[in-house]
């Protein structure tokens, strides 16, 4: 009779950087197989699985940072068949212990994954979504730096010479910009004029010039919403912002959220519990992701404006006892419940 061994199976974390990636392998009981540096580039992808699978079979693989540096090693491992899990912090405690190193690093991702304290499954960041989150970064930086200009106009304005001021003070800011494009330095014989003048002029040009990138931005995100969920759009409340910030947080591999409830804690809206002894009680959710939480904040902002059932139900509320405050982060709850059913899936 012969007696086939099972093959070992493996499980590996990955501390990763921006030049090199550090792995740390273990088996089935947690005994360390070993530890070795890889280039962070497509070659030293293809070399750490080959080192992982010379072990045994790759079962899984826990990586630190499928967001930044991580995100090349996470694509490839998952085309190549590999569960990726999602290492979100590293433990402190043994931090603590044993002091910091990046082949400890990778050694408490490998453990975090083969324990199962680690079970987020990484984005794959291979599809729309991923388009749609790399133009959304851009956006918001020329929205910030549209934000930051017009507040250095409005400050000038009130240092600026008396005629000037009188000129611009309390304009709307469509009027305002396009007066600011319109002023002469070169008309002013004083100094100070003709430099407010063109400071103004300056900052004026660079604000509709963003105004500019951010509507041709929009161009671009709106026709990868309306083909990765059209019905998300059409939810009451959701705009190009709201929607393009939930289908970022939910990724493109959105089948990795289980569950609604998985939804609503990954936006930071499911209350935590918090009990002890005989009080029972849950405390706010600060975790998750914040941008996805800022945009069920705008949504049911939006619906307490003109949505009467929204109202109603902030008044019934507020007479049962509850604060205001309260009374939006259960809305933000049942607005993540509703826009669950509007994600795409794979």
């Amino acid at each position: 009779m012969t007696i086939v061994e099972a093959a070992r199976a493996v499980t590996a974390g990955i501390d990763t950087h921006g030049e090199v990636h550090v792995a740390a392998a273990l088996d089935e009981v947690g005994g360390l197989l070993g530890t070795r540096s890889f280039q962070a580039d497509p070659g030293g992808y293809a070399e750490l699985l080959g080192w992982l699978e010379a072990f045994g079979v790759v079962a899984k693989v826990g990586v630190e940072g499928t967001g930044s540096y991580g995100a090349g090693i996470a694509r490839f491992l998952t085309k190549a068949g590999v569960h990726v899990v999602e290492i979100d912090r590293q433990n402190r405690q043994a931090r603590r212990q044993s002091g910091k190193s990046d082949p400890l690093d990778a050694l408490e991702a490998a453990r975090a994954a083969l324990s199962g304290r680690a079970h987020g499954v990484a984005k794959s960041r291979d599809g729309s979504v991923e388009a749609i989150r790399v133009l959304v970064v851009a956006k918001r930086s020329a929205r910030g730096a549209r934000v930051k200009a017009l507040g250095q106009m409005r400050h000038l304005t009130f240092s600026a010479p008396d005629q000037l001021q009188s000129r611009l003070k309390g304009l709307p800011i469509a009027q305002f910009v396009a007066a600011a494009q319109g002023l002469r330095p070169t008309r002013s014989p004083d100094v100070v004029t003709a430099a407010t003048k063109a400071a103004l002029s300056s900052l004026a040009h660079r604000v509709a010039d963003l105004e500019g990138e951010i509507s041709d931005l929009d161009a671009m995100i709106t026709p990868l919403l309306e083909e990765t969920a059209p019905e998300l759009l059409a939810v009451y409340g959701v705009g190009i912002d709201t929607a393009a910030a939930l289908l970022v947080a939910a990724g493109d591999n959105s089948d990795r959220l289980h569950s609604e409830a998985a939804w609503a804690h990954l936006c930071g809206v499911s209350p935590l519990e918090a009990s002890s002894g005989k009080v029972t009680r849950h405390r706010l959710n600060r975790g998750g992701d914040r941008q996805a939480n800022r945009a069920l904040w705008h949504i049911v902002i939006t619906r307490l404006a003109s949505d009467p059932r929204t109202q109603h139900y902030m008044e019934r509320r507020v007479k049962d006892g509850r604060s205001k405050s309260e009374a939006i982060r259960m809305l933000k709850r049942y607005v993540a419940r509703e826009v669950y059913h509007y994600l795409p899936r794979v």
